[in-house]
């Protein structure tokens, strides 16, 4: 395991060892706003040996999610909010990038929070996404057909704005969310881009505006920038035929990696995470390791995706990938860092009823700040 306790340079930072803790959507920003509770989470996590934390998906502008409690960084007191949880987490000589997240198509025009927000809900093209659940609306809909953007450059704008305010909160940098089928991930695939300007088409136009975006952080952050992909997922209705998931991806990533970023989130395919549409499973499985890992040559890379510390350590070992980015077991047990370092068992319960908030539940610690440590 020792190949996952040595430290990792990432841009400007320095991070104290080579397990990261992926972004997490975990519904407990009370109407879009960081709270004390939230700073706790992330501490423990901090103090149970997180080398670089990735937050929850933040929100650049107002959205009506499927959760209604995702929080923002679009005012100063979402700004204000994010400060509170950057400095502690500091002070416990954490490193903590925000998670910059826009849903595109996947939001819904009843939902409160895109009510309030008085705009439509935009993506590439007027195509909808096939699934969808929002349990807080009345009816539980799925999916609409969204509003064509119809200029992007103005949703670069609110990327880099989102940027600026992560930089006042004290972030150490931002990774681009451009997996699951959500904003990025909409204008990259062709079955739910098929604009006729310079931003679908062709692979060089519908990686335009990711690799746009991409400027827009580094206009704030330098090299403290990096993204999430998931190339090989078909979560929220994406995903392309193998030679197109092909040549999309591996264009993109070769650009996006002469943009100096700090680092690249690749995600495997996971079948547990697939779906299936209309009797057919949605992703295009394939090895996302050998097919994109040797394009990446300044940019470190962690992957993502059921990633048990064993593998990991023999990926980092074996240079494959510089670090590992772990999700769930990180919610399920605070010390996951401290627990693999001193051989302990990871053997916490998960409490799925407490994943995300509902309708019914107050007390929103349950299944997110109560998760024992092991005994040292």
């Amino acid at each position: 395991m020792s190949a996952l306790f040595t430290p990792m340079r990432l841009g400007n930072i320095t991070i104290k060892n080579r397990i990261g803790m992926s972004a997490l959507t975990r519904n407990r920003a009370q109407n879009t706003y960081p709270t004390e509770l939230m700073k706790e989470y992330y501490l423990q996590r901090v103090e149970g040996g997180a080398g670089l934390i990735v937050t929850e998906g933040i929100l650049v502008v107002r959205q009506g999610t499927e959760w209604p409690h995702a929080p923002g960084i679009w005012d100063s007191k979402h700004v204000a909010g994010w400060k509170n949880i950057t400095d502690a987490v500091h002070e416990a000589n954490g490193s903590i990038y925000a998670q910059l997240w826009h849903v595109g198509r996947v939001a819904h025009p009843d939902a409160p929070e895109q009510k309030l927000a008085g705009t439509p809900v935009y993506a590439p093209s007027a195509i909808s996404a096939r699934g969808g659940k929002f349990r807080h609306i009345e009816g539980q809909p799925g999916y609409v057909t969204p509003t064509a953007v119809e200029d992007p450059w103005t949703i670069v704008q609110q990327f880099k704005q989102a940027a600026i305010n992560a930089k006042e909160a004290g972030f150490d940098g931002v990774e681009l969310h451009g997996a699951n089928g959500y904003l990025i991930t909409q204008f990259l695939d062709n079955t739910a881009n098929q604009r006729t300007d310079k931003w679908g088409g062709s692979v060089e136009n519908r990686s335009r505006f990711g690799l746009e975006v991409l400027k827009s952080l580094i206009e704030v952050f330098g090299r403290d920038v990096a993204v999430k992909l998931s190339p090989a997922g078909g979560y929220n209705d994406v995903g392309m035929t193998l030679e197109d998931t092909l040549e999309t991806y591996s264009y993109f990533i070769t650009e996006a990696d002469k943009l100096n970023l700090s680092y690249f989130t690749l995600c495997r395919y996971s079948a547990a995470q697939d779906v299936e549409i209309d009797g057919k499973l949605r992703a295009t499985p394939h090895d996302i390791l050998e097919s994109y890992r040797h394009l990446i040559k300044n940019a470190k890379v962690f992957v993502n995706m059921a990633v048990t510390p064993e593998e990991g350590a023999e990926l980092v070992s074996s240079k494959k990938v510089d670090a590992i980015s772990i999700g769930f077991n990180w919610i399920t047990h605070p010390d996951l860092g401290k627990r693999v370092m001193n051989g302990k068992a990871l053997d916490n319960m998960p409490d799925f009823m407490h994943m995300q908030t509902n309708k019914a539940e107050t007390d929103w610690t349950t299944g997110y700040t109560d998760y024992p440590t092991a005994v040292y």
